[in-house]
Order: C-alpha cells, then sequence, then structure tokens
C-alpha cells in the first residue's frame, strides 16, 4: 500500500517563498538606504567648435633694407626723418668720406701697377725690356748671318787652297756660337717666366683688385639711397654724430609687406601646419585685429629668453593697413581646426584611464562609465567622435566632493 508524501514538498515551497521575501526585503532597503549623489550635468549637442592656440610674435618686413657705417667716420648729412615714405633711388644720409676717398686712390694706384706687372709677366717683360730684347736679337741675327757668310767664304777658298782647314773650323765656331746666342734670346722673350711667376702676378693683381673693389663699396656706402621706395622707420644717429664702424644708421621698409615672427613653445609645434589661419592682434589698439595665415613652420628649437624652448614659425599677413610698425610685440592666435557641426561635451566630463578616454553617461538616474573617442578641443569643450550620441547627459562632478563611480545612484543638481 502506497505512502503520501505531501508535508515535505509544502515544507519546500514555504522555505523558497520565505528566501525570495527575504531578498526582495534587502533589496527594497538597499534601494532606500543609499546614498544618491548630487551630480552637475550637460547635455551632449552639437555646435561649432574651434580649436586654437596663441603665443607673442613679433612684426617685421617683408622687405627691409638697414644701412650701417662702412667705416669709423662723422654723419655728414641727414635728408629724411623718421616716417618719410622715399622713392627708390633717393640719398637718405651722407658720411664725410674724405678718408675712404684717399684710400680709394691708394687702392687704385696698387691695382695700376698689379695690372702692369701681371701683363709684364704674361708677356715677357716691360714694353721697355722687351724693345732692348728685340734690338738684341736683330744684332744676334746680323752676328748669325756674317757668320754664316764668312764659312761660307772660308770653306770656297779651302777648296782653292787659299784657307787652311784650321780657319774654317774656326768660323764654324763662331756661326754655331751665334746660333745659340740667338736661340736664348728667342727663348727669353717667349718664356722669360714661368708658370710660377704667372701664377703670383695672378694672384697680387686679384688681391688689388678685391682691395680696390673694397674701398669703392666704402665710398658708395657713405652716400645711402634707398633701394626700393618705402617708409623710413628707424634713423638712430644724427648729423655730426661720430660713429663706429658696422653701427645701424638707417633702417628702411615697404610698410606694405609686413609678417610675423611668432614663438610657439615646443609642445604646440606639432599642431602647426602650413597655410592654417592666423588672428593678430595688439595691445595698444584693442579694437583692430589683422590675419593672416603660417607661411613657413618651425625647424628647428631655440632658447628664447632663457625661460623658453620655442620654435619660429613666420606668419604671412593677408593686409595691412599702415598701422603695425616693424617690431611691434603682438598676440598671434592660430586656427588649429573649426568644426561647425562638432559633437561634444565639456572638457570636466571627460576621464582618462591608462589612455583610454571614458565619460559618465546618465541613464534612468544610474552612472554608466562609457569609453569615447575624442577629436579637436579647446579650453572649454572637447568632441566626441564615438561613444556617446546628440542629447546624452553626462555628469561633471559632484557638488558634495564625492566621487563618481560607475552604477552610482544620482540626482541632477540644476
Amino acid at each position: 500500500m502506497a505512502t503520501q508524501r505531501t508535508a515535505p514538498t509544502r515544507n519546500g515551497w514555504i522555505w523558497t517563498g520565505v528566501v525570495i521575501a527575504l531578498l526582495l526585503v534587502f533589496y527594497i532597503a538597499h534601494r532606500l538606504t543609499r546614498t544618491t549623489l548630487p551630480v552637475r550635468a550637460a547635455t551632449v549637442v552639437r555646435s561649432s567648435l574651434k580649436s586654437t592656440t596663441s603665443t607673442n610674435g613679433v612684426v617685421e618686413p617683408v622687405s627691409n633694407f638697414e644701412a650701417t657705417a662702412p667705416f669709423p667716420g662723422v654723419v655728414k648729412g641727414l635728408y629724411v626723418h623718421e616716417g618719410d615714405q622715399v622713392p627708390a633711388g633717393k640719398l637718405l644720409l651722407s658720411m664725410d668720406d674724405a678718408d675712404a676717398r684717399a684710400k680709394l686712390a691708394t687702392a687704385l694706384a696698387n691695382l695700376k701697377g698689379a695690372q702692369a706687372a701681371y701683363d709684364a709677366t704674361v708677356k715677357g717683360g716691360t714694353q721697355e725690356e722687351l724693345l732692348s730684347l728685340n734690338g738684341q736679337i736683330q744684332s744676334a741675327i746680323l752676328d748669325r748671318e756674317q757668320a754664316q757668310n764668312s764659312l761660307a767664304t772660308l770653306e770656297k777658298l779651302q777648296m782653292q787652297g787659299a784657307a787652311s782647314a784650321s780657319e774654317v773650323a774656326a768660323a764654324k765656331d763662331r756661326l754655331i756660337a751665334a746660333n745659340n746666342s740667338l736661340g736664348v734670346l728667342e727663348k727669353k722673350k717667349t718664356s722669360r717666366y714661368g708658370s710660377p711667376d704667372v701664377a703670383h702676378a695672378k694672384a697680387s693683381l686679384e688681391d688689388a683688385q678685391a682691395a680696390y673693389a673694397a674701398a669703392q663699396q666704402s665710398v658708395n656706402q657713405a652716400n645711402v639711397k634707398a633701394p626700393f621706395a618705402g617708409t623710413v622707420y628707424s634713423i638712430p644717429v644724427s648729423r655730426t654724430e661720430f660713429v663706429e664702424q658696422g653701427k645701424t644708421l638707417l633702417e628702411m621698409a615697404d610698410l606694405d609687406k609686413l609678417q610675423v615672427r611668432a614663438y610657439f613653445d615646443e609642445p604646440e609645434i606639432g599642431r602647426l601646419r602650413e597655410g592654417m589661419p592666423v588672428t593678430i592682434t595688439w595691445d595698444a589698439r584693442p579694437n583692430l585685429e589683422w590675419h593672416g595665415h603660417i607661411e613657413r613652420v618651425p625647424s628647428t628649437i631655440i632658447r628664447y629668453q632663457t625661460t623658453r624652448n620655442v620654435g619660429q614659425a613666420v606668419i604671412a599677413m593677408d593686409h595691412t593697413d599702415g598701422v603695425l610698425l616693424p617690431n611691434t610685440n603682438v598676440t598671434v592666435t592660430v586656427i588649429i581646426s573649426d568644426s561647425t557641426n562638432a559633437l561634444n561635451v565639456p572638457r570636466d566630463a571627460l576621464h582618462t584611464e591608462q589612455g583610454r578616454f571614458y565619460v559618465y553617461r546618465i541613464a534612468d538616474g544610474v552612472l554608466r562609465r562609457t569609453e569615447v573617442k575624442t577629436g579637436a578641443s579647446n579650453l572649454t569643450q572637447i568632441e566626441i567622435l564615438s561613444g556617446l550620441n546628440e542629447g546624452d547627459s553626462v555628469a561633471l562632478g559632484t557638488t558634495n566632493g564625492q566621487p563618481l563611480s560607475d552604477g552610482a545612484s544620482v540626482s541632477v543638481v540644476r
């Protein structure tokens, strides 16, 4: 006869219900007692995102002329003032060049002497020496002809028995001597000086030519003329002032063609590219700005003002208006990127760990750690390339100083 086992089955269901009830109570208690973080939040939006970097720079002319003193002396005349616009070829300044002209005359005399010495070496001697040598050659030719005639006469007489063999031999010796003398003179005429003599004379001539050119340049530089049409912007000397050789006398430039030499700190150099747009401002005229582009990126790193490692970039200005002057200190702002419809979040929302970027996305009042890929950025915003959608909400931080954590409950503080 079969035995019924209903009691154990009923007890199992009872215990199962008790466990489920306890779990439910624990979950409800946890939900009611856990901490809710007060957070500041931002919405993922699409907007214009401009990334820039700024530094200092100095305005300089593209075409600049700097006149320096060619020799120690006195400024004799000044014919322009700072700010004057001058045409090409205008006399701007002159120095007392009496001493320079005396040196030029000496250099010219030395040049003529070196030229004469070189010509004499190449031709075999001076004109007087050549005339004397030609006379000696003609005399030697006559001596040889006389020796030839004398020998021919003696040989005929010997055949007739009227001259001895010794007389004929002596006549032959005289002819040989006459030929030798003529040969020496002719060789002296054609090759009196060897290759070393010619090379030495040529080197002396070249030295004299260089000295004369330098003396002539000094005289020319004593009278400073405008090499092109432009504006005189600096005259650091005055009339009758004595100046040392090499001192700057005057500077002028074409102020319609300016550029800026900008000094970028080493970490910024890798972001620069030729053609990037640039905005230029000057503290003295805060209501104005000028535009240009990077014409040449830095090619090396230099020490600047003993505290910065910088690279020098050349900025071509798209326009000038005569306000900016050479050596003006300006602020240069390069537009690295300019996106008109970039998905972006505030930089405060971004976190990094082991080279990976992530944000805390808020979903149903709970933080969800979400990995993202980033793009361009500026001081306040950063572009999101993947990981978020427009309209998502991200946490910026708590208002009570507690750290953000994945899965934490939050309430957004407005």
